[in-house]
């Protein structure tokens, strides 16, 4: 979950397609900050606690509203979609068809919660659709939360790129060489998806892959986040770069961290 929310703090200040369109970048400046991607990560992992590791559909997607609901009005001013943002204060808020990445950015806490594939990929299904249940952001939010459990259970890159193509259909033919002299800024799962995966199967450790997430520009900070997720999965995150990005996260999102991290040891 942290390999989100590091990624996430290093795009920051990338986002909007704003460079570097290299990896070569200073990976902490004063410039970083956590943004909408960790504190919704966040939300979702107190939420599947609250809701315990059995918790049927009804419970998870209960919690999840209530704790996502809880923490951007927390934190009103970390970068939110217009959609979502006006869904953060309704009083009966419902889902509203979204494809954008915003189910994807957030689903990290999944991906290292459960002891199946298939359960894995069914609670990500149910934190996506209380508010992205279109079927592309559902597919999204289901593709990160596999590869990361994939990558946890020691399954190769090969295998997990296989299973990705096979099980998602996603095209992953263009390089992130590629990405980066195409530059776009672009929120749909369409998008992001495919770049997030490219980076990450490119990648030989953690801070490569977060730097091949943000070489490609347009939404870095998510990008990175969902790439940092599933490089976390894969290799963990070196210590050096854990003792920097925790500088940047808050006291009360640190705590909910540390309790996640007991969660999951359970």
């Amino acid at each position: 979950m942290k390999g989100a929310i590091y990624g996430d703090i290093i795009g920051s200040r990338f986002e909007f397609d704003r460079g570097p369109w290299s990896k070569e970048f200073e990976l902490f400046t004063n410039k970083c900050s956590f943004t909408d991607d960790s504190v919704m990560s966040v939300a979702v992992a107190e939420a599947l606690m609250n809701a315990g590791i059995d918790g049927d559909e009804a419970k998870v997607t209960s919690e999840c509203v209530k704790a996502m609901q809880k923490w951007g009005r927390l934190y009103p001013n970390a970068g939110y979609g217009g959609r979502f943002r006006y869904w953060l204060i309704e009083k009966s808020p419902k889902p509203y068809n979204s494809w954008g990445n915003g189910s994807a950015m957030r689903v990290s806490p999944v991906g290292w919660a459960y002891d199946s594939l298939e359960r894995t990929m069914e609670v990500a299904g149910w934190t996506a659709e209380v508010t992205h249940n279109h079927p592309e952001g559902i597919k999204g939010a289901r593709c990160t939360a596999a590869v990361m459990f994939l990558a946890r259970s020691g399954k190769s890159k090969e295998e997990i790129k296989e299973y990705v193509i096979s099980t998602f259909g996603y095209d992953l033919s263009t390089t992130v060489a590629e990405y980066s002299a195409n530059h776009r800024h672009d929120e749909s799962c369409m998008d992001t998806l495919p770049k997030a995966l490219v980076a990450f199967f490119e990648g030989v450790s953690y801070e490569d892959v977060i730097r091949n997430a943000i070489s490609m520009g347009g939404d870095t900070d998510t990008i990175a986040a969902i790439a940092g997720a599933m490089a976390d999965a894969m290799y963990g995150i070196p210590e050096w770069i854990e003792s920097e990005g925790d500088k940047y996260v808050g006291g009360d999102l640190a705590q909910v961290l540390g309790k996640f991290a007991d969660f999951i040891k359970k």
